[in-house]
């Protein structure tokens, strides 16, 4: 489980928005993105490539453009 004070320092790399604690699937949610970032080992995984985007089958499956 993550801290609530880092989980309210992280911001979403793609908008810059907050970040919301999934904890039931160990990840955080974007939710002006759409984009689910995995929890691997304690430590969020804030990478693009690496984020699932919600109703996509895999990570990294977002616009390479924009980032989402």
């Amino acid at each position: 489980m993550l801290s609530h004070d880092l989980v309210h320092i992280l911001a979403c790399p793609a908008c810059k928005g907050a970040v919301t604690p999934l904890e039931e699937e160990n990840a955080l949610l974007c939710p002006p993105c759409g984009l689910k970032f995995p929890v691997r080992e304690g430590i969020p995984v804030m990478l693009v490539d690496e984020a699932e985007k919600l109703g996509d089958q895999g990570p990294g499956t977002g616009d390479r453009e924009t980032g989402i």
